[in-house]
């Protein structure tokens, strides 16, 4: 149970996840439903970049339309003398129209944005000046995106360190909803049947579990395990995802709702 001492204020996390992270957006429908309006989001990857047009000012409506019209990988963005196959800095037009103002302190609300500094191998919040390079860099996925340069240092991912960035709310928030995209798959033995599978599936577990020992710093988590049916990159499935988040979301609100104060409405 979150223990922190803000006035009423209600904080969102929303954890990493590629496409996954369009669960997000229908979370944000449920809340616009309940009349729940979160002051501060702390984001990592599509968390943050969810997190960040909702802060904004946009609402699920043009969050779930911008992810929709997003073409991730054209071969336009094609990364050239740079690691990675996609280049991350050629999402910034994307952007752009989202965020006439490039800072934190332009946004409405609150927010905090992790990012993986890949040179000291550790996780980094950013909460003030220049905010698009940010996102792209807590979005850039290793192998897929190119890594985005901040301040002299080389930065990817957010997920990769601090997949659920509870941190940054505990001293702001009386109350903290996570929303947590990124669950483990259900597999058998039969797929762990070549050391990548087996890699990749150590990898996952150490992810989940990092992010599930976080879960006691929240007042309610959703986090819907029918994700875990949907890859990372899964962009044909947006709706269903968005669906799915929505109806879970929905769910834990009512519940929640009819035991608990009403925060941040």
């Amino acid at each position: 149970m979150n223990t922190g001492r803000g006035e009423n204020a209600l904080g969102l996390v929303l954890s990493g996840g590629g496409i996954r992270g369009v669960a997000h957006i229908g979370v944000l429908k449920a809340l616009e439903e309940h009349d729940l309006q979160p002051g501060y989001i702390a984001g990592a990857s599509a968390g943050a970049l969810v997190g960040a047009l909702y802060a904004a000012g946009h609402d699920w409506r043009e969050i779930l339309g911008f992810f929709k019209q997003l073409s991730l990988f054209s071969w336009s963005r094609y990364a050239r003398h740079k690691p990675g196959m996609f280049d991350a800095d050629k999402y910034r037009q994307d952007l752009e129209p989202f965020f006439t103002q490039d800072t934190f302190e332009a946004l409405g609300k609150k927010l905090y944005v992790v990012a993986s500094d890949l040179i000291k191998g550790r996780s980094r919040v950013f909460h003030e000046g220049p905010l698009i390079r940010t996102l792209l860099a807590s979005s850039a996925v290793p192998g897929v995106f190119s890594p985005v340069q901040i301040d002299g240092a080389l930065f990817a991912d957010g997920g990769i360190t601090n997949n659920f960035p509870t941190e940054p709310l505990l001293a702001h928030c009386e109350h903290i909803i996570g929303v947590f995209v990124n669950p483990l798959k259900q597999i058998t033995a039969a797929e762990l049947t070549s050391s990548f599978a087996v890699m990749e599936r150590a990898f996952s577990m150490d992810r989940a579990s990092a992010s599930i020992r976080k879960f006691d710093d929240c007042d309610l988590v959703i986090h819907p395990a029918a994700l875990g049916a949907f890859g990372t990159f899964s962009t044909s499935h947006v709706d269903e995802i968005f669906r799915i988040g929505h109806e879970a979301a929905s769910r834990k609100l009512d519940a929640w709702q009819a035991h608990a104060p009403r925060p941040g409405a």
